[in-house]
């Protein structure tokens, strides 16, 4: 059997060949090999640099970082998450766990459902209003759902407030009436200081609004119930979710819980099935017909063997123009790691940094540097075949054209004597494209690219649910503003002449 390391040295001498010739050689033996359709989402990585060569290595990599067992401990609800002891069930959240996790969500769901409808039928009033305070993963998720599924059917505006910047709440606050709001505390741990700030500022908003009760209005959303009631808000009101959930994996748990409000518990529920259908084909789909671990594939030619830092995903859909902010999280935070599971020096690249925008904004902005850059970047197209408007087919069509053409012409380029006119094209790219973006497409994209974390993070060797590199940071924020830890000169300084102390 090939070791990691035999794996790992295979790699640094596998020559990539130009992707013209890839996609020549073999036209349809090459979208055979590298293009899947999962829950009704195609995914068409032929126009990457994997060829049989590299797939071929890639998966003795798997084999030998025992990809089939560390997935196998993912889903049957053991410790995916050694250095803090923890399993990591997210997919149980969609049905697919250890049956007494599964069990657990299911009545965790149930119990936000029927808070949902008791929303629905006046328990708390008139309620037009959603104020959603959290931050990292218990904003991004929400958000991201709510904006791309909630645009022409939420029954109720939702604000989601992650910045602690008192701007951002004062901007929702000049929207909403608090006579008709209702206000969503999303933390894991009840404990995050930018959420709670946030949220004392919120019930001040609510009581000067002339509310009675301003904590009656609160939904806590969080894995630490007790820490949400010693806060104050009452036990019918808070929805938890379980420890072995992590923060930006959470969406599928209670802090769904504006999209269940706001779209409707058909829709969160179909949110969940596409999920599920993208499990069940990452838990059961082996080597390279498995769509993630054929995109992890992808990941680490890149990164490891072509020595690209970056990674550009862009949404040709104004749908899902939050979607790359949400996978920065997603995959920087969780495969940032620069040790193995082992607390050995991971001596190679992690994560790349994932970066993107909307096409075809784009296009005039940061596809020059794509497409004539020094830099090699590969790039992620995501598209629908379905518009989410009855305007004249031509813009989605040019919409459509213009996300296609872009991959072809990274890849094929154009030969020019000028050499300010030169594309030197073997820029490779990737296209996800949906049937539509619904509950169960985004669903399933999402999943896609958690388990798509999760198998890069076995070839690595690292642990992809944890996330201590935030701490330090929010460690020393807190002393500088207590002024329970002294600080460098410079730091010193900088406070000073920022707040005049």
């Amino acid at each position: 059997m090939t070791t990691a390391d035999q794996a790992w040295q295979a790699l640094a001498a596998w020559q990539p060949r130009r992707l013209t010739d890839l996609v020549a050689t073999d036209p349809e033996a090459r979208l055979q090999a590298l293009v899947r359709n999962v829950a009704d989402i195609r995914f068409d990585f032929a126009k990457t640099h994997l060829d049989d060569a590299a797939v071929a290595i890639l998966s003795d990599l798997a084999e030998a970082q025992d990809f089939a067992g560390r997935r196998k401990t993912l889903f049957a609800g053991g410790i995916a998450n050694p250095t803090e002891d923890r399993a990591a069930e997210h997919s149980a959240e969609r049905g697919d766990g250890a049956p007494e996790s599964v069990h657990r969500a299911q009545m965790l769901h149930q119990r936000m459902r029927m808070l949902v409808d008791a929303i629905e039928v006046g328990a708390f009033g008139e309620i037009r209003y959603l104020l959603h305070i959290g931050i990292g993963g218990s904003a991004l998720g929400p958000d991201l759902l709510v904006d791309a599924l909630g645009r022409h059917g939420s029954r109720y505006d939702v604000a989601v407030v992650s910045n602690v910047d008192g701007a951002a709440l004062a901007e929702a606050f000049a929207k909403f009436d608090p006579a008709h709001t209702l206000v969503a505390v999303a933390s894991k741990t009840f404990t995050t200081t930018e959420t709670l700030l946030n949220a004392a500022s919120a019930m001040q908003w609510l009581e000067e609004g002339g509310v009675d009760d301003p904590y009656g209005r609160v939904i806590a959303l969080t894995a630490s119930p007790e820490r949400a009631m010693e806060w104050g808000v009452d036990e019918t009101r808070i929805l938890p979710f379980a420890e072995s959930v992590g923060g930006r994996y959470s969406l599928w748990s209670s802090i769904g819980f504006p999209a269940a409000l706001a779209l409707g518990w058909d829709a969160f529920a179909d949110l969940l099935e596409g999920a599920a259908e993208m499990d069940r084909h990452f838990r059961l789909a082996e080597g390279a017909d498995n769509i993630c671990l054929l995109a992890a594939f992808a990941d680490q030619i890149y990164a490891n063997r072509l020595g690209c830092q970056t990674r550009a995903v862009f949404a040709y859909d104004e749908r899902l123009r939050l979607l790359p902010a949400y996978l920065q999280q997603l995959e920087m935070e969780s495969n940032g790691k620069s040790v193995r599971l082992d607390g050995a020096p991971l001596g190679r690249a992690s994560a790349a940094i994932t970066w993107g925008g909307v096409g075809t904004d784009a296009q005039h902005a940061v596809f020059q540097l794509l497409h004539q850059g020094t830099h090699l970047t590969p790039v992620e197209f995501v598209v629908a075949r379905e518009p989410d408007h009855l305007l004249d087919d031509a813009h989605h069509e040019t919409l459509v054209a213009n996300c296609i053409a872009q991959g072809a012409a990274l890849m094929t380029g154009r030969a020019s004597d000028d050499g300010a006119r030169h594309y030197p094209g073997d820029r490779p790219s990737a296209t996800i494209l949906l049937d539509q973006v619904t509950p169960y497409g985004l669903g399933a994209l999402i999943a896609f690219y958690e388990h798509r974390v999760f198998a890069n993070a076995v070839l690595l060797g690292i642990n992809p649910f944890d996330q201590f590199g935030v701490e330090l940071g929010k460690e020393m924020a807190k002393g500088l503003a207590e002024g329970t830890i002294e600080f460098d000169p410079a730091t010193q300084a900088l406070m000073q002449a920022a707040l005049g102390e």
